[in-house]
């Protein structure tokens, strides 16, 4: 019996679908790189996503600010920031120019079938950013 398909809300939430199916994954974010929600699983609701969001950002920088310290390389691109606690793992990536995709998974996850699948649909977002705008049809 396959779980009932969880809800999204936001334009770019349409990512988030194949991630919310993988099992042991409870919620997920598109951020701005600036901590602002462009995409967030119904279920984290708009107060967690944005938190979410906000922390992200920080996440990201304190990831890069602690490679810098460790190797003196400003210019860091960071592949993946991974948190783990007792009650799961916080996954992010980068998801283009400014913008990342966060995810939370319970404890016992398959890390490695979350993060590919999270490069695919980092991947699957690039490609319809970088699809022209429909012009609209004349008569």
């Amino acid at each position: 019996m396959t779980a009932p398909l969880r809800r999204h809300t936001e334009d770019l939430s349409w990512v988030l679908t194949p991630l919310l199916d993988l099992p042991g994954v409870q919620n997920a974010v598109i951020a701005t790189g600036d901590g602002l929600v462009t995409g967030h699983s119904a279920d984290l609701g708009r107060d967690g996503a944005d938190r979410v969001a906000a922390m992200t950002a920080s996440l990201h920088a304190a990831a890069r600010a602690f490679t810098t310290a460790f190797t003196g390389e400003e210019k860091t691109a960071l592949s993946q920031t991974v948190v783990e606690s007792e009650h799961g793992y916080a996954v992010v990536t980068p998801a283009g120019e400014n913008s990342s995709l966060a995810v939370f998974a319970l404890p016992g996850a398959d890390l490695g079938t979350i993060a590919y699948q999270m490069q695919v649909q980092v991947a699957a977002l690039a490609r319809a950013l970088a699809s022209p705008a429909r012009e609209a049809s004349r008569p």
